[in-house]
């Protein structure tokens, strides 16, 4: 089946997409179909909107800053930076990832303690929503965005582990079909958290799609790796790639214990996060992704954790 999504949009404060014209939403268990050429995404950019986050050499978070401590370089030039604040408590929209598959069986119990836990720390009533989906050898939505904290912990604790890993796929239905269309005026941190050890061999799509969609929907990626052996895998590079590209973070525990330590330190980032709203100068409609970079101003000791950059619009 062929799915045609044709976005219009204005963007006012970041690249929120509004208005959609689309098939029906899927059943339940929503299956990822082969992608080809027939997906499209046009999007009108006037503003590009910056969250993020900065930190010292030892991971401390940096909140004191100001906008003239700042500058965003795109196509080699300086641009002016229109609007600035400390985002101290940004309303959150969270797809929670969760690897089902048999490589995790050993670990699978304590995984589903720690991402609840998780939830319930993070999400607040009336404000925040959060998402769960698993994957093995498919996605599977097992919960929609919601902030009822008892219903995702009952669909965390149903899960069953079993079958191959179709991370990739997991990660561009999350994007595409929820962390997208969840687009309103005002502005949401939007996030998918992975709990995997990055090893995917089900996939249609590719690793590269599933990034690109996550760059669409303006989406942070995190991830923490299940990967115990503590040698740098496969895996764990392709967690490492999606988190650098996004301006996200990885997390590698040493033993599974260490897990409840990487969902708060997860947690303690969506809550510390500024946010910087430039209009692009040459503004562009070229269908591209255009490089992005936030600098701290004669810091070298401040790390900046952004995403690396946005689609802009092909007119």
């Amino acid at each position: 089946m062929k799915v045609w999504v044709r976005l219009g949009a204005i963007v006012v404060l970041g690249l929120a997409v509004w208005g959609a014209e689309q098939k029906p939403t899927q059943p339940p268990k929503p299956t990822v179909e082969q992608a080809d050429d027939s997906n499209r995404i046009i999007v009108d950019v006037t503003r590009v909107n910056m969250l993020f986050t900065v930190t010292d050499k030892k991971g401390r978070f940096v909140t004191d800053l100001s906008k003239a401590d700042f500058e965003v370089i795109e196509n080699k030039r300086v641009q002016p930076i229109m609007e600035f604040s400390a985002e101290s408590d940004l309303p959150l929209r969270l797809a929670v990832l969760i690897d089902t598959s048999n490589s995790i069986r050993d670990r699978f119990k304590f995984e589903q303690e720690a991402a609840s836990e998780f939830l319930k720390s993070v999400v607040k009533s009336s404000q925040d929503k959060a998402m769960v989906v698993s994957f093995d050898t498919s996605p599977e939505l097992v919960s929609d965005l919601i902030d009822d904290t008892d219903k995702l912990d009952r669909a965390i604790r149903d899960l069953r582990p079993g079958g191959g890993t179709a991370l990739y796929d997991a990660i561009y239905f999350a994007c595409k079909d929820k962390l997208q269309q969840d687009q309103p005026k005002h502005k949401f941190r939007r996030a998918v958290v992975i709990l995997s050890d990055g090893e995917d061999n089900q996939s249609r799509y590719t690793r590269d799609q599933g990034l690109e969609m996550a760059q669409k929907a303006d989406s942070v990626v995190y991830a923490i790796s299940t990967n115990i052996t503590r040698v740098d895998t496969d895996g764990d590079k392709i967690l490492k790639y999606f988190t650098a590209e996004t301006g996200g973070r990885a997390f590698f525990p040493f033993k599974v214990e260490d897990l409840e330590q990487s969902f708060e330190n997860i947690a303690n980032e969506l809550r510390h996060q500024y946010n910087i709203s430039y209009r692009p100068e040459p503004l562009l409609t070229d269908g591209l992704f255009h490089l992005i970079e936030v600098r701290v101003k004669n810091r070298k000791d401040l790390i900046v954790h952004a995403r690396k950059g946005y689609y802009a619009p092909k007119l």
